[in-house]
């Protein structure tokens, strides 16, 4: 198994590996996952499920099996776990929404977000787009929280260029460098998609908190808890 000492480097990594970990003890089998599988804690990833709910539908899933008639038979992929952790997904989306989780309401979020980019101390590029994107953001507070989600990303992706833009050559090429070095250990385990995933989310979130800056997300914050189930 990958050491234990990636997850307390790189949240990104962290959340690929502590789902393995999870699924892999509780099941009861050394196999690691398949390449479906991580591709399937990729979808997780991208939605911003935070740890702690899928590993709860894990938990559920495993259980369930536990005390099924079929109980004897190994359960092969984490596939069989997507139904509960959809459930235990959908059930934090709706305390969400109602500001029952720590995180807030969405308009809180926003409003943080807001705040955050109009504090920062960026570079000319960055200040320009932060300027922006804080602007138009704090139009959109009463929005849909699907809507604003789908529109914070493509607001970071534009503050990731102009901070890249800012940044320089020599110093996007130590950031890479420094992801690429946490990630090696997983080169040879995960699919293709997964490590890009992994290594474009870390390099966005080195970049965003060398300048005090959270990524531009209603969910993120949230899905890098990383407690138990």
């Amino acid at each position: 198994m990958v050491a234990r000492g990636l997850a307390g480097r790189d949240p990104e990594a962290a959340y690929f590996q502590t789902v393995e970990e999870f699924f892999v003890s509780r099941r009861g089998d050394p196999l690691f996952l398949s390449n479906a599988d991580w591709l399937l804690v990729r979808k997780w990833r991208r939605a911003g499920v935070p740890l702690r709910v899928v590993l709860r539908g894990i938990a559920d899933a495993l259980d369930g099996h536990a005390h099924s008639f079929s109980r004897e038979r190994k359960v092969r992929s984490l596939q069989y776990c997507a139904a509960e952790v959809e459930v235990a997904s959908e059930r934090w989306r709706r305390a969400l929404a109602l500001g029952r989780e720590d995180a807030g309401s969405p308009g809180e979020t926003v409003l943080s977000l807001v705040t955050a980019l109009e504090e920062a101390e960026l570079g000319p590029a960055a200040s320009r787009v932060a300027r922006e994107v804080a602007q138009d953001l704090r139009a959109r507070v009463a929005d849909p929280p699907s809507e604003v989600s789908e529109w914070l990303v493509n607001a970071e992706k534009k503050l990731l260029r102009a901070l890249a833009r800012d940044a320089g050559e020599a110093e996007n090429e130590r950031l890479e460098a420094e992801v690429d070095g946490v990630l090696g250990p997983y080169r040879e385990r995960m699919p293709g998609p997964v490590l890009l995933q992994i290594r474009q989310e870390s390099l966005a979130r080195r970049r965003l908190e060398a300048h005090g800056l959270p990524r531009l997300s209603l969910f993120h914050g949230a899905s890098e808890d990383t407690g138990a189930a």
